[in-house]
């Protein structure tokens, strides 16, 4: 079963801008799927079309087959929406944000607390569960945000920014608690402006761009599919390349380089060749991510 069926999807704003143009779309059931694009693309419209906050122009669209229009009441249910930006009471207190919203789904209390205080344990809130939201930093309010999307246990996940703001740390206990969510069985769409994370976490990805899909596969596929590589090397002896300069080598500073190197060239092969000139590599890395070269790539195009 797919978890999201997107066929012909446009919308046209009173305005007459062009949000989304005939976009086509399939996610799996059990995917991490990230959806890609500068601001403006269509991404935060395409999500709200699906979780019914913004109606479509035409076209259609299914959660899980139950269609967002026609059978909106089931297609909502197996949604857990987590928005750019905080939309709940900071005067309430934690506990209260997420039972109150569970019982929007028919969770009795008693249920909704059971569920609340696991999924808080999970993302180390549950010592502020008594807590107003107000006193909860910047990175605590956006894990609150993910808590009180799963309180229905939604079979999707749709993940908007979720990660905008928060300190490096933080991020990468998100994604340990999201991977596992995700190997549990719920499907992810997240959406996001770090392409670390898109590549560290997602196995099939979209790029929107203008409102089109302009690249749709999985994160494997379509890096392999890149033309080069851009490298930073740390080398013990740079005045022995003065005639590498001019063919994409470009000097950094006394002990580095910066490289690009086209993909059918092997990087052992070119460092085989420093070694032949007395340049020993004593460190190398990428410059970038691979995902955000591809990225970059495509937006310019």
């Amino acid at each position: 079963m797919n978890a999201i069926e997107i066929k012909n999807l446009t919308k046209v704003y009173q305005s007459g801008a062009k949000a989304l143009n005939e976009v086509n779309l399939t996610i799996k059931q059990g995917d991490f799927f990230a959806l890609l694009g500068a601001n403006g693309a269509g991404k935060s419209t395409l999500i709200n079309i699906l979780t019914g906050l913004v109606s479509k122009s035409s076209g259609e669209a299914k959660i899980f087959d139950f269609d967002i229009t026609k059978d909106s009441e089931n297609s909502k249910r197996m949604v857990g929406l987590v928005p750019q930006e905080f939309n709940f009471s900071v005067f309430e207190k934690v506990i209260d944000i997420l039972c109150t919203y569970a019982g929007y789904f028919g969770v009795e209390r008693k249920d909704a607390e059971i569920r609340a205080e696991e999924i808080l344990n999970k993302l180390g809130l549950w010592d502020k569960h008594n807590q107003p939201a107000m006193t909860l930093s910047g990175g605590m309010k956006r894990r609150l945000m993910i808590a009180r999307a799963l309180m229905h246990k939604p079979q999707l996940l749709i993940l908007d920014e979720p990660t905008a703001g928060v300190d490096i740390e933080l991020r990468h206990e998100m994604w340990d608690y999201l991977v596992e969510l995700n190997n549990s069985g719920t499907t992810i769409l997240l959406t996001t402006h770090y392409l670390e994370e898109a590549e560290q976490l997602c196995k099939n990805i979209a790029i929107l761009k203008k409102g089109v899909i302009v690249k749709n596969g999985s994160i494997k596929e379509l890096l392999q599919h890149m033309d080069s590589q851009t490298y930073i090397l740390t080398v013990n002896n740079i005045k022995n390349l003065q005639d590498f300069f001019g063919n994409g080598v470009i000097k950094c500073d006394d002990n580095t380089i910066e490289v690009t190197i086209e993909n059918q060239i092997n990087i052992s092969e070119f460092i085989l060749e420093l070694n032949k000139k007395n340049v020993a590599v004593l460190d190398i890395k990428p410059k970038n991510n691979r995902l955000e070269q591809l990225y970059l790539s495509l937006l310019k195009s």
